[in-house]
């Protein structure tokens, strides 16, 4: 399949205007020219008797489809041209679909049967520098030579073997179409960094540092919670820590916050306050956001501090 490639560059219609330090936003297309191409093997069996089926009268081969087309090989056992008076076999090949100004190559080439492959070549394809492709107006416009070969010569030839003629055809449909800049799309899967920490959390593996809330134990990691809070990077490795970092005591709050509190950090989500508080009702869901409000302010957690204060604007009822 043969290509022609054009870059084209335009200023953007949808573009911003420009500053007066910067060039012209452009975008840029390319338009490709190719050929799709496709051949037919065509066996004109009993040579002899197709002779005298007059002047202008042709055989024709299956219907074949090339680069959307429809496509038919024409041999004119006694010529094309009354001028000739059959002297010549004619050899074509014609669009049979609908279509206008068809832009093609093609190449008809009658086989040698003596096995010495000297086959008779008529090649559009080798003149394409020269004349380009050519056109095809409407169905039944035909492609050929009304003289492909001297009938004489042709009967006393290896192309004719066991009153057997061989025709192959090759055609070469022209397509043009223009293209943007290509995009490749990669599917990339959601991130799963917070679930990873979650798991973590739930693990305990690996902890260095615990928590002690109301007489219940936490287990967490130091560089976690660092990356999390700068109160907790503070707390474990500022210049002011505490003393004691394998165990930190935390008054004025409750477990379960804790708990929650834990559950942001890791896994940058809510959880079920139902579920953590073990109360099925609304009113749990909307204390246990109050608790955490508090606790984002405590720990310096914008991002907590805004979910809960969108979890308790849901609840407001004007």
């Amino acid at each position: 399949m043969g290509k022609i490639l054009r870059e084209t560059s335009r200023p953007s219609s949808n573009s911003s205007p420009a500053s007066p330090s910067s060039g012209p936003a452009t975008t840029s297309s390319t338009s490709i020219t190719e050929t799709v191409k496709g051949s037919h093997r065509f066996k004109i069996s009993g040579y002899s008797l197709s002779k005298g089926i007059g002047i202008g009268k042709y055989i024709a081969s299956e219907i074949f489809s090339v680069g959307g087309y429809d496509w038919a090989i024409y041999f004119y056992p006694d010529g094309k041209s009354l001028e000739d008076n059959a002297t010549y076999v004619s050899l074509f090949i014609a669009l049979a679909s609908e279509g206008t100004d068809v832009r093609a190559l093609f190449e008809l080439t009658l086989l040698d049967q003596s096995g010495k492959e000297r086959h008779k070549v008529h090649s559009h394809f080798e003149r394409t520098l020269e004349s380009g492709p050519y056109t095809l107006k409407y169905r039944g416009s035909m492609w050929g030579y009304k003289r492909f070969f001297k009938r004489v010569s042709l009967e006393t030839s290896d192309y004719l073997k066991d009153d057997c003629l061989s025709v192959n055809c090759s055609v070469g449909v022209v397509r043009s179409h223009t293209e943007g800049p290509k995009t490749f799309s990669i599917a990339i899967p959601p991130s799963t960094i917070g679930h990873q920490f979650g798991k973590l959390l739930e693990s305990g593996k690996d902890s260095d540092v615990s928590f002690e809330v109301n007489g219940e134990i936490f287990a967490a990691h130091k560089l976690v919670l660092a990356a999390r809070s700068a109160v907790f990077r503070a707390q474990l490795f500022g210049p002011m820590k505490d003393k004691n970092t394998q165990c930190i005591k935390v008054e004025d709050m409750e477990a379960p916050v804790f708990k929650a509190l834990l559950h942001v950090i890791y896994w940058d989500s809510l959880p079920d306050m139902q579920e953590l508080t073990g109360i099925n009702s609304k009113w749990a869901t909307t204390l246990m956001a109050q608790h955490l409000l508090a606790a984002a302010d405590r720990y310096g957690l914008d991002r907590l501090r805004l979910m809960c204060e969108a979890s308790l604007c849901e609840d407001v009822a004007i």
